[in-house]
């Protein structure tokens, strides 16, 4: 009877004892963490310094990052972010005391209960609770939040920029850009060089990661020139005068004026000369045509009609149908 008594009275302790996330399989923790969202994650992080440890690593946030922010960050945002995080290694991490409150501003910023629940009742033993986690300032996580918090102005392309101006149709230049969450858009600022501008509220569609790793102010080395054939889409480096970056400018390879365009016939592909056509021009405009030379291509042009440089050959249709999509109502003057 007291072996059955005991038996029972253990069974009772059992039952009654509460169980947490963390008595869940590992396999089926990381499956919820997995499915949170970024908010959610930085929820979780101010359960316990488990979830802390767990919801801060950039296995999970690596996901976020790639979706929302994958196709606007390529490598010369993240060399901009190294840059960027170098001058904050002194303290090393977002969690030491002079940071702290940057941090917990960040947060708070994508999920404004964290503090208010999690860690303003903490406030006394905060700054050594969160020691121990140690973010790097170089974690995703951190990474994340600060692109959502406009925090960081990372190095991106704009198409059409200061809000489609005639001048900058069918083109897209460098910019530092800022997010706002708040709007969903950006603030960019333009080179320095000429007049100093920035301009706001653009949206994502906007946007794109540089295709080459190629300063703005340095010629790109073409390496499609052999291949290029009339009806090939291309974008070509252009700048108005040596002082000014490039920009990247749409067009077309089109026939020379010896050929009448019968493909039967042409043998434009063969010749040592290119015509480049941009036919959002007129063709009266000293601008709907030039002409480069495929074997020794170089910067060229003059203080009239600005200066061409490197060109790149478009394969990839989703590339193509973004400009056609920003073809102008009307024909440029």
């Amino acid at each position: 009877m007291k072996t059955k008594l005991g038996s029972s009275e253990n069974q009772k302790e059992d039952h009654n004892t509460s169980l947490s996330l963390l008595d869940l399989p590992e396999l089926t923790l990381e499956c919820i963490l997995d499915r949170l969202s970024p908010a959610g994650l930085c929820a979780m992080a101010g359960v316990c310094s488990s979830f802390r440890d767990r919801c801060t690593s950039d296995h999970l946030w690596g996901k976020h990052m790639e979706q929302k922010w994958g196709k606007v960050i390529g490598d010369s945002a993240y060399r901009e972010w190294q840059w960027h995080i170098a001058s904050k290694m002194k303290p090393r991490n977002l969690m030491d005391r002079s940071n702290q409150k940057s941090f917990i501003g960040s947060v708070s910023k994508i999920c404004p209960f964290l503090c208010r629940f999690s860690f303003k009742p903490r406030a006394e033993n905060c700054g050594n609770q969160l020691k121990k986690s140690d973010l790097p300032v170089d974690s995703i996580m951190a990474r994340y939040l600060a692109l959502e918090t406009g925090e960081f102005w990372f190095p991106a392309q704009v198409y059409n920029r200061e809000n489609g101006h005639a001048g900058f149709m069918l083109s897209c230049y460098d910019a530092k850009l800022s997010y706002d969450s708040k709007t969903d858009t950006f603030q960019a600022r333009y080179s320095p060089h000429g007049r100093r501008t920035t301009e706001e509220n653009i949206s994502w569609d906007r946007l794109r990661a540089p295709p080459v790793d190629t300063c703005s102010y340095d010629l790109h080395i073409s390496d499609s020139l052999v291949d290029l054939k009339p009806g090939d889409h291309i974008e070509i480096q252009w700048r108005k005068t040596k002082e000014f970056p490039y920009g990247w400018w749409y067009g077309v390879v089109g026939h020379m004026e010896s050929c009448d365009g019968n493909e039967n016939h042409c043998r434009c592909q063969y010749t040592d000369t290119v015509m480049l056509e941009f036919k959002q021009y007129p063709a009266s405009s000293r601008w709907q045509k030039t002409a480069i030379n495929r074997k020794d291509h170089r910067e060229v042009g003059n203080e009239a009609d600005g200066f061409y440089g490197g060109i790149r050959k478009l394969y990839k249709e989703e590339e193509i149908s973004m400009w056609k999509r920003l073809w102008p109502n009307q024909v440029l003057e």
